[in-house]
Order: structure tokens, then C-alpha cells, then sequence
């Protein structure tokens, strides 16, 4: 570490303050909003998570002087839930072994399966420094292992250059081509894809059930109340648990208005489902989702069809759809590939998970290709022929 920098691990955002923590943030391109000081606060401070939840905030932060130059948004993870990158079976072959695998060390955001820095930094030189002393943290404090997820490539080739394993995985996206409408945007659709798009939104209108998009300080208290409602809804019906509590949806949309899209569905005036998506100058996130009654391709209209409007009016150049679900791809968003970087301390579980890695590397190239092959959109050379 050069004489002019030094690191600190802090267990407390507050601490930073949300100016300092903005700032930097601002600073970085791939940062975005959900490592803004009131998205990760809210995760904190309203309970979600939390040491007692399995996430023990430990940022590693790089200074100059007085200045943050760096940070890392580090976890000691007692669990893997709510992390999209599964590693249970490693988990599991540590315990066969009489091992210890929790805590981890988790670079990530809380419940978020979306792309952003995870060295933050404002420039090279702060990102390669904080590469070293995240290495060197994690080897010193002795816990299993070490997982950076959904990080940009080239902090991903950072990483691996410093020994750290690359893994890949797949999610779905929708990309703007420029579309006018949404009916341009289905015109690129092969016949029979098209055909399937226009039917879901049918049922649903023929379903009596009418969607309205709020955003910013449109969205009322009743919303985010009644939103989730329907988002603990689909946990239960699921025998899960939610992440998530009410009180972090509140703070989020009372903090961060300007980024966030509400999908209201209703019939006969009532309000029966709900979708909610995360947006910034560039993209939009689709986050969650509820309802309370069955209505068939509700959750198609909600959570993908209103999305791309809202995408298409609004200019974004990218719809994230979130974590799996191959049944995307019908519906116009197309197979990309994720990266997390893992180290781990023990040698033997080193070289083991080394080679599950290569030997499903292999799978993610093999699925990529099938998915490639089988998009919604008409190949380039038919593209004159007619909706």
C-alpha cells in the first residue's frame, strides 16, 4: 500500500455519511444506484440486513488523507441466502468434510442480483490498491472463502490476476433497440412470438384487469403498503420468507424517488397485483413482484410487458429482468452472461471447486449458445417482412 493511502473496515455506513459515500459513488461509471448511501442504509438500518439476518456489514474503504477514495461493499456472511450466485453444494461438501464454510466474506449488494462496481473507485490507481487490500483483508482474517458477485469484467480481470477464481453464470436482459412503441418493438419478434406477446396482454385485458405505472411521489404510502402485501403474498405461497420489510420499501421510496417504478394492476377498481422496478438514466431493474388473485399472464403484463413500455418511453437502453427464468426469452430479452470472482483459503477445497467451476463454465458456454439460438427475434435478413 503506498504511503499515501490507507484502508478501514467500517461496520457502519453513517459513519461515511451520505455526502462522503455519494460522492464517490458518483464518481464511478459502473456504481449506479443501488450502492447509493440510501439503498444500502435502508437495508441496514430498517433490519433487513443485518449481523442477525447472516449480513454483518465489514466495508473495506480505501482514504487519501480525508478523502474516500475507495470501497468495497463487504459482508461477513453467515448464510447464502439472498445472493444469486448459488453455492450451497460448496457449503454442503465443507460440512461433509468437517469444515467450517460460514462466515463467508461477500462483496455484494443485499438481495440484489444486478451488475455495478464492487471496487469502487474514481479512478486505476484507487481500483488496483483496493484489489491488493481486499486480498490481503480477507487472506488475513482467516474465513473460508471469498465472493464478489455480479462485478463489472474488467474489475473481474482485476481480481483474477490476483488469483481469484472466475465463475459465469446467465441472466436475461431486454435491449432497446431504439424501438418508437411497443408495437415496433414486437414487429422485430418472429410470427410465432409476436403471436404469443399479443395473446398474453389480451387475456389480460379480456380479464377485466387494467395496469397503471406510478413513479416518484406518485406513489402513496397505500402503494408501497398494498405492494407489499403482495409481495409477502408470493412468499407464502411459495412457504418462504421475504427479505424485505415494509419499512425498507418505504424508506427506499421516500429517499430515492426518482428511480423508482410501481406497476399497479387492478379489476372492477380494486387493486389485485403489483410489480415494482428500479430505474437510473440507463436501465431499469425489475425487482419484485405479488398478487393476490390468479389471473392468467398477469405476471408477464406486470413484471415484462409494462416494464418495456416504461422502457421504451422513458429512452432506457436496457431492461434487467432479474435472476433465471428461461421463459424470458419468449417474450423478447435475451440470454447475456454474469461473472463473480471466488477465492478460497483451503487448498484442497481450492482445487476441487476449481474444477467445478471449469467443468460448469463449459455448461454456461454450451446453454448460451442453445439460448442464442432459440431468440424471440426475427434473423437480420428478414427483417423487411411484414407484422
Amino acid at each position: 500500500m503506498s504511503d499515501d493511502y490507507c484502508t478501514r473496515v467500517i461496520d457502519d455506513l453513517s459513519v461515511i455519511g451520505r455526502a462522503r459515500w455519494d460522492e464517490l459513488i458518483a464518481s464511478d461509471p459502473h456504481a449506479g444506484v443501488f450502492l447509493r448511501f440510501d439503498f444500502l442504509h435502508a437495508l441496514h438500518d430498517t433490519g433487513c440486513a443485518t449481523p442477525r439476518a447472516g449480513w454483518a456489514p465489514q466495508f473495506l474503504t480505501l482514504w487519501r488523507g480525508d478523502a474516500l477514495v475507495g470501497a468495497v461493499p463487504l459482508y461477513a456472511k453467515g448464510n447464502s441466502y439472498g445472493e444469486y450466485v448459488f453455492d450451497w453444494g460448496w457449503a454442503e461438501a465443507y460440512q461433509r468434510h468437517d469444515m467450517a464454510y460460514y462466515p463467508k466474506w461477500l462483496a455484494a449488494v443485499p438481495f440484489t442480483p444486478v451488475g455495478g462496481s464492487r471496487l469502487i473507485a474514481a479512478d486505476d490507481t484507487a481500483r488496483a490498491l483496493l484489489a491488493d487490500a481486499l486480498v490481503a483483508t480477507v487472506q488475513a482474517n482467516e474465513l473460508s472463502s471469498l465472493h464478489v458477485l455480479f462485478a463489472p469484467p474488467a474489475q473481474i480481470d482485476l481480481l483474477a490476476a490476483r488469483g481469484l477464481m472466475v465463475r459465469r453464470g446467465v441472466q436475461f436482459h431486454w435491449r432497446n433497440a431504439g424501438y418508437a412503441d411497443f408495437d415496433a418493438f414486437c414487429a422485430q419478434l418472429t410470427q410465432p412470438k409476436r403471436k404469443k406477446v399479443r395473446a398474453e396482454r389480451r387475456k389480460v385485458a379480456e380479464a377485466g384487469v387494467t395496469l397503471q405505472r406510478l413513479t416518484g411521489h406518485d406513489i402513496t404510502r397505500d402503494d408501497w403498503r398494498f405492494f407489499h402485501r403482495c409481495y409477502k403474498h408470493t412468499y407464502a405461497t411459495h412457504w418462504s420468507t421475504p427479505y424485505l420489510n415494509l419499512a425498507f420499501f418505504e424508506r427506499i421510496g421516500h429517499a430515492l424517488p426518482e428511480h423508482m417504478l410501481l406497476v399497479l394492476a387492478r379489476r372492477d377498481g380494486e387493486p389485485i397485483a403489483s410489480s415494482l422496478g428500479i430505474f437510473d438514466a440507463q436501465r431499469l431493474y425489475g425487482r419484485y413482484w405479488g398478487a393476490l388473485a390468479e389471473v392468467p399472464c398477469l405476471h408477464f403484463e406486470a413484471c415484462y410487458y409494462q416494464m418495456i413500455e416504461f422502457a421504451i418511453e422513458r429512452q432506457l437502453a436496457v431492461f434487467e429482468g432479474g435472476a433465471q427464468g428461461a421463459h424470458k426469452l419468449a417474450r423478447g430479452l435475451d440470454a447475456v452472461q454474469t461473472l463473480s470472482a471466488h477465492w478460497i483459503a483451503d487448498p484442497q477445497m481450492r482445487a476441487a471447486i476449481g474444477r467445478f467451476i471449469e467443468r460448469e463454465s463449459d455448461q454456461v458456454e454450451h446453454t448460451l449458445d442453445e439460448l442464442h439460438e432459440h431468440r424471440a427475434f426475427r434473423p437480420v435478413a428478414m427483417s423487411s417482412e411484414t407484422p
